[in-house]
């Protein structure tokens, strides 16, 4: 399964928003029976899940954002992905690799994606996601659980960029996924009429490390499918330094392009060329 750059949220209780995800171009789709669903409409939501037709080849991957582990409404959950045709699981709330395990008791090895700053507690237990009989797939972060769970009036400076707090988060997501091998995906952008915005974040969420992006509306996933995706010139770059040091295997530092690059380098360049190879 290619890692998804892409990741659009849908409320399950929407046939008309499903019908028009499916037929989009985001990587990934997340059903969700959890934030953006009442109370009242879970069930619903469930059946309207349960009866979508199988998925189609070459479309876009099915997740499901379950509820959180310990309440009713996901032991529920549970019931309907022991039958639906679904790509993977994203558990909200997840504070520790120990959720993740306990999960997977209940669901085998359907690929997991844990959103995994949403407690206070939760930011504690980054580095706890690395087991490798772990079916973790893909880890992502959130700041609106977060925020309101510390009581913060506010998730941003006064400079409009994010408070100490949730950059914070931000970096032990990214760190906590890249040491449990599992795909890091950038939070929401939460402003939908700021395109230039996102594209901005998308892009610097890139060049840190992020290999996509959450998303909640689809007229944000071309943008981030852009912004996920190596250029042309990056590509050229990526292969050069590649080959430059195939043909001298021995060397610690070369000079490419008149820039000196050494191991550091190879490992990213590498990294890039099999991220577009895996978009192909």
């Amino acid at each position: 399964m290619k890692p998804a750059r892409s990741w659009l949220f849908v409320p399950a209780d929407s046939e008309k928003k499903i019908a028009k995800a499916i037929s989009g171009d985001a990587d990934a789709l997340i059903f969700d029976l959890e934030d953006s669903v009442a109370p009242a409409n879970k069930e619903a939501a469930r059946k309207i899940i349960g009866n979508l037709d199988p998925r189609k080849e070459g479309g876009p991957q099915w997740w499901v954002r379950i509820n959180p582990i310990g309440t009713e409404e996901h032991k529920k959950d549970l019931q309907l992905i022991a039958r639906f045709d679904v790509s993977g699981i994203v558990l909200p709330k997840a504070e520790s690799g120990a959720d993740v395990t306990h999960l997977a008791h209940s669901t085998g090895n359907i690929p997991i994606h844990a959103i995994v700053t949403e407690t206070p507690a939760s930011l504690f237990g980054l580095l706890s996601y690395r087991d490798v009989a772990s079916p973790l797939a893909a880890m992502s972060w959130g700041a609106e659980d977060l925020s309101a769970a510390l009581g913060a009036s506010s998730k941003r400076g006064a400079d409009g960029d994010l408070a100490f707090t949730y950059k914070m988060a931000r970096s032990l997501c990214l760190a906590g996924a890249v040491a449990a091998g599992a795909q890091p995906v950038d939070g929401v952008f939460t402003d939908i009429g700021d395109e230039a915005g996102l594209i901005a974040e998308a892009r610097a969420a890139a060049a840190e490390g992020f290999t996509g992006k959450l998303a909640i509306h689809p007229a944000q996933v071309g943008p981030i499918n852009e912004a996920f995706t190596p250029t042309d010139e990056q590509v050229t770059e990526a292969q050069a330094i590649v080959d430059a040091f195939k043909a001298e295997p021995d060397a610690g530092v070369l000079k490419i392009g008149g820039k000196m690059v050494d191991l550091p380098h190879l490992k990213q360049a590498q990294a890039l060329l099999e991220r577009a190879h895996g978009l192909t």
